[in-house]
């Protein structure tokens, strides 16, 4: 299809405009629409860009020869490959660039930690068994802390918890 301002080149960009319930259709080539102004044609979208956006860092154009990059010691893909591309190399990957790829996975799964699916039977026990682990770990924090009113509420909790999950088994 030509387009319909200049009927010289072919057109490559649809306006559509609604007035009054009435609606407008123009088919333009790309150097008639940049005449129009009301375009903005800027470069084809670039997934670089837009995972730069989603970890909230400006993208970097130069590297300073100073820096440590990080490298994946399997795959030998670096950070900045891994910028590049938009995906890791291997899973080993995730270890190598530690807390720089937190946020990003923060961001597009809500939580940094693979918890899998969980068969409806079971849930309930395998949520008391995953507080239990987490309420041991703060536990061994506050006695290393020497907090221990607060390792003792800690380890009450622990105690009603594995109770519960003696009944849920039965």
């Amino acid at each position: 299809m030509l387009c319909q301002k200049c009927q010289k080149r072919v057109a490559n960009i649809q306006f559509t405009q609604i007035i009054n319930n009435n609606k407008h259709v123009l088919y333009l080539c790309e150097n008639c629409a940049k005449e129009e102004g009301k375009f903005k044609i800027g470069p084809p979208f670039n997934i670089n860009d837009f995972l730069s956006s989603i970890m909230g860092v400006q993208y970097m154009t130069s590297v300073s020869p100073h820096t440590h990059e990080a490298t994946c010691d399997t795959c030998k893909m670096t950070y900045e490959d891994f910028k590049k591309a938009g995906k890791v190399g291997c899973a080993d990957c995730y270890k190598a660039y530690g807390e720089k790829i937190m946020p990003l996975l923060k961001r597009l799964h809500g939580n940094v930690q693979y918890n899998g699916k969980i068969p409806g039977k079971i849930y309930s026990r395998v949520k008391v068994s995953r507080e239990i682990k987490k309420l041991k770990e703060q536990l061994n924090v506050c006695i290393k802390n020497e907090e221990y009113e607060k390792a003792a509420e800690i380890r009450d909790k622990i105690k009603e918890m594995e109770a519960r999950e003696k009944d849920l088994e039965i």
